[in-house]
């Protein structure tokens, strides 16, 4: 397995804190897939004014930190490195269970084709094997 800390992601990831969501990847292989983890605290800057009488986590800051563990598989292949991965497009996006303080959320995104610059991943994040987010992430390289 390959696994990689906060500081090998950010040789990666443009993301910096408070941006960067994720915490550590478990495992990846270049262009093919990487799992990664968001420690979710009550100290996140969005829980202050997202439901502060109930904290959630926002949905698309999940979909964003399922992103970022799909743009480590993707810009961790040798001809893509230094370089970019934004958003081209987010289908099939279904939001399942809530996220609050204290989950460890499991974050994977497969690189199911890429032609060119774009590509699409299949990914999910779950919380203790319950599904919190399921989609279909549309990546350019730039």
């Amino acid at each position: 397995m390959n696994s990689l800390n906060v500081k090998q992601i950010e040789e990666i990831l443009p993301h910096r804190h408070p941006f960067l969501l994720v915490d550590y990847i478990e495992d990846y292989v270049p262009g093919e897939f990487a799992v990664g983890y968001k420690c979710v605290t009550f100290r996140e800057d969005f829980f202050r004014g997202h439901f502060p009488q109930e904290p959630v986590m926002p949905g698309v800051l999940i979909v964003e930190a399922l992103a970022q563990t799909g743009a480590v598989a993707i810009l961790s292949k040798e001809e893509n490195k230094g370089k970019i991965a934004y958003f081209g497009g987010i289908d099939k996006c279904r939001f399942k269970h809530k996220v609050v303080p204290g989950d460890k959320l499991r974050l994977e995104t497969k690189i199911m084709k890429q032609k060119g610059p774009v590509g699409i991943g299949e990914a999910i994040a779950t919380v203790d094997g319950k599904v919190a987010v399921k989609a279909e992430l549309t990546f350019m390289i730039g």
